[in-house]
């Protein structure tokens, strides 16, 4: 067994200086490229361990970074990203968007703003891209209706939550079901019937809160069906079981022909899109390799023993090393601002900590995906409380009062842990 080492650690120290302190430096959190973060703490980590030679570190390094999860992540990252913005780019998200919006009864725009919320996060697997594209539509109801501004926001960045949390083409989703070495549909399941709760409790809330609002009518809008079947049908394939690659590669076949065939696209403006979205994903797959390279290095220096000793030692049974897991990832989340980033960082000890107290994959991939999703709906740093703000021209602080759907799924996950949901599959 390696010897415990809390100085293997530094790397993490000097990546959370670099990140959070030029944040709260700046006032900016994103000032920093995090990417710049995690090379100049690989650094520090290759740089430390006198008693290997750099060469061997190296060789270890790029051992973790080609790691096979880490690989197949990389992967499923470059086609979610052409998937979703070929959609885009064809109309998918407006002609999502305005079908939601023509059907939604007048006093009930907030909670319908949620629903869509979730469905849109759902398809396009982006939390900051669904606020992106719905908070134009919420200042606009906001405006014309007495519904608060901050409420109105809020409503939206839960249910971008949602999808962020169960998409199968999400980064949060993807991150934590690779490594957890769990199933897609598996970790889809067990997290959605979690969740379902707090999103029904959620609509009933916002419900209750703007009943007897009052609301202009919302113009006719235009959508169009088959716009919205490329993200149906990617759903339903990869609930079936299909194959990740499969179903991202017919997603992007099958938007893109609904784009040539209306017109959106000509041959070369699809290849671009299709190069535009696989870069937009460029840095969190070389986020991906990069940790994964430290870990590995750290874990050589004896770090990772000292932290799952520090994460287990009170740990007495499975629901301690359950709760262990969610508390691991919320405070990487904390000091990340990134659930992404957090999953990446904390998955590795999370899944030496489920193998220890024989937790299912697909349990430990969802409390990870759960409580770093809860963590980050409750951030007024973090990147979607951010550009709901900016959007909305009010204050990020305002709507954590309104963030419901966060703090349901958080109590719902506690619930779930306790009752020892799901049962163990018979082997």
């Amino acid at each position: 067994m390696k010897k415990e080492n809390p100085w293997a650690l530094i790397p993490f120290v000097v990546f959370l200086i670099l990140f959070i302190g030029s944040g709260v430096i700046t006032g900016d959190f994103y000032a920093f490229p995090v990417i710049v973060a995690i090379a100049i703490a690989g650094a520090v980590a290759l740089a430390m361990n006198r008693k290997e030679s750099f060469s061997h570190k190296v060789d270890i390094f790029c051992k973790g970074a080609g790691n096979l999860n880490v690989m197949l992540m990389v992967v499923i990252f470059l086609l979610a990203g052409a998937f979703s913005e070929v959609a885009k780019g064809m109309g998918a998200v407006d002609s999502t968007v305005n079908f939601a919006l023509s059907v939604i009864p007048q006093n009930l725009l907030v909670v319908g703003l949620f629903i869509i919320a979730c469905f849109i996060s759902l398809s396009m697997g982006t939390s900051v891209g669904t606020i992106v594209a719905l908070a134009p539509i919420g200042v606009g109801i906001s405006e014309h209706t007495d519904f608060s501004m901050a409420l109105v926001m809020a409503a939206i960045v839960g249910g971008s939550m949602f999808g962020d949390n169960l998409s199968f083409i999400s980064d949060t989703t993807i991150t934590a079901v690779r490594s957890q070495g769990a199933q897609m549909k598996d970790k889809f399941k067990v997290n959605f019937w979690i969740v379902l709760p707090a999103a029904i409790v959620t609509s009933i809330i916002l419900g209750i809160i703007t009943m007897g609002g009052t609301a202009t009518q919302v113009e006719h809008l235009s959508y169009s069906w088959i716009k919205i079947v490329p993200y149906v049908l990617v759903i339903i394939f990869a609930l079936i079981g299909m194959n990740v690659f499969l179903v991202l590669a017919f997603g992007i076949v099958l938007a893109g022909a609904v784009g040539l065939a209306d017109g959106s696209y000509q041959l070369m403006d699809l290849f671009q899109k299709i190069g535009e979205g696989m870069s937009g994903m460029y840095e969190m797959a070389f986020l991906a390799i990069l940790i994964a390279g430290m870990v590995e290095i750290i874990k050589l220096n004896g770090g990772i023993d000292f932290l799952l000793h520090l994460a287990t030692r009170r740990i007495k049974s499975k629901k301690g090393a359950e709760f262990g897991i969610a508390g691991l990832v919320g405070l990487t989340n904390l000091s990340t601002a990134n659930n992404t980033i957090a999953i990446l960082i904390a998955g590795p000890l999370a899944k030496n900590i489920a193998d220890q107290y024989g937790i299912e994959p697909r349990k430990s991939a969802s409390i990870l995906d759960i409580f770093s999703c809860t963590t980050q709906g409750l951030l007024p740093y973090g990147a979607q409380f951010l550009a709901a703000a900016s959007v909305a021209g009010i204050s990020p602080v305002s709507m954590l009062q309104y963030s419901f759907y966060p703090i349901l799924i958080g109590i719902c996950g506690i619930i779930a842990i306790l009752i020892g949901y799901p049962k163990e599959k018979r082997a």
